[in-house]
């Protein structure tokens, strides 16, 4: 059984920073892929970042060159350390991991940004 526990969302300016941080029950190294998502009311959850076992990072466009997708193989642990954030990344954000086709999800952090 895979367990996912976000955490580090809050309340924060604009051009404020938080950085998220996803637990795993187990190593993370095993997953095929850790990713963060997010769901904006009213909207589809979206891919904010992923990371591949390999090391691989992708971005949505909208978050590229203010968010860093890493992790912890030591603590089991993934990261999103968001910069710049802006009123439009507030959501909630999930952890998910892929595993063999399967896919786990955590339960989600809320982060807002205000004006």
């Amino acid at each position: 059984q895979v367990q996912l526990v976000e955490s580090g969302g809050g309340l924060v300016q604009a051009g404020g920073s938080l950085r998220l941080s996803c637990a795993a029950s187990g190593s993370v190294t095993r997953f095929n892929v850790m990713s963060w998502y997010r769901q904006a009311p009213g909207k589809q959850r979206e891919l904010v970042a992923a990371l591949s076992r390999s090391g691989t990072q992708t971005y949505a466009d909208s978050v590229k060159g203010r968010f860093t997708i890493s992790r912890d193989n030591a603590k089991n642990t993934v990261y999103l350390q968001m910069n710049s954030l802006k009123p439009e990344d507030t959501a909630l954000y999930f952890c998910r991991a892929d595993l063999f086709g399967y896919e786990y999800w955590g339960q989600g952090t809320q982060v807002t940004v205000s004006t």
